[in-house]
């Protein structure tokens, strides 16, 4: 127990999901006073609870999220291990599109991850703003797509991805600026449409100080103090701040990601790497 074991790991992970004994036990398909007593046994090896308990749910304690996080890097290095070993060996090429704001943020844990365990495939990424990626997947030329939804495509839901206004840091209050000098992709994003919306919502008159399908684009113009800008905040880099009602700036709503597949992704390669993104992404 001390070596904290995996299967044991795995009801931590479990319970913590599901926020029950119950359910957990149910998804473990074990018996809930299994996976209680389980969990009892390795609280009274470290000392400490990993759970706070009532009638109805159980939610982490601090140490227990510590775990629970430790829990889920050992449990997916495990079927890494596995799957490099198991499965057979392949060979091919994917071709997946993802807009800038998730190709710097998303995707290279994943595609680290795939190349170790499929050191045969080849990989290649082509960065276009999500509705630009439509025509491709339709043309076949992407077998994949990590795009944020457009009508018409289906996908497989990832993630709601939280949009912020950005500002320099240190810079003076642009945000103050009526009209206000925004930053945006081009016409057809949705977080452009979003962030626009809001504006006229909440009577805010703008001007469109900078325009551009480059991520590295809008955070120029952002750091140079010219503008704010409308960004998932997977994009935000660390020298930008996030806005919101504290500054009179409108709530944004969240991007909706999803894994979109073209009709000729049916190969092992594009599930193999399908499968991947949705284990490190979904949530």
């Amino acid at each position: 127990m001390r070596k904290l074991d995996l299967d044991v790991l795995e009801m931590i992970v479990a319970v913590a999901d599901a926020g029950s004994f119950a359910r957990a036990a149910e998804a473990l398909h074990r018996s809930p006073s299994a996976v209680s007593m389980q969990i009892k046994a390795i609280e009274d090896v470290l000392g400490k609870p990993l759970f706070v308990r009532n009638t109805r749910n159980v939610a982490l304690t601090d140490d227990g999220r510590m775990l629970t996080d430790y829990g889920r890097q050992m449990l997916a290095l495990r079927e890494e291990a596995w799957s490099a070993v198991v499965r057979p060996e392949i060979r091919g090429r994917v071709t997946i599109g993802v807009p800038d704001d998730y190709a710097s943020s998303l995707l290279p844990s994943v595609l680290r991850k795939f190349a170790a365990a499929h050191p045969r495939v080849e990989i290649r990424v082509i960065g276009m703003p999500s509705h630009a990626l439509v025509p491709l997947l339709k043309d076949n030329t992407l077998d994949l797509a990590c795009m944020t939804r457009s009508h018409g495509v289906s996908g497989e839901f990832l993630r709601y991805e939280p949009m912020d206004w950005v500002a320099a840091r240190g810079a003076t209050q642009i945000w103050k600026e009526r009209p206000l000098p925004i930053a945006v992709f081009p016409q057809g994003s949705a977080g452009r449409a979003s962030a626009i919306h809001a504006l006229q919502q909440a009577g805010i008159p703008f001007r469109m100080s900078y325009e551009s399908p480059s991520l590295l684009g809008l955070i120029s113009m952002v750091d140079a103090g010219l503008a704010v800008a409308p960004l998932a905040r997977c994009s935000i880099p660390a020298q930008l701040d996030a806005l919101g009602a504290a500054e009179g700036l409108p709530e944004l709503p969240p991007l909706e990601v999803i894994l979109a597949r073209s009709a000729g992704s049916a190969r092992p390669p594009c599930d193999f790497l399908a499968e991947q993104l949705l284990a490190n992404l979904k949530g």
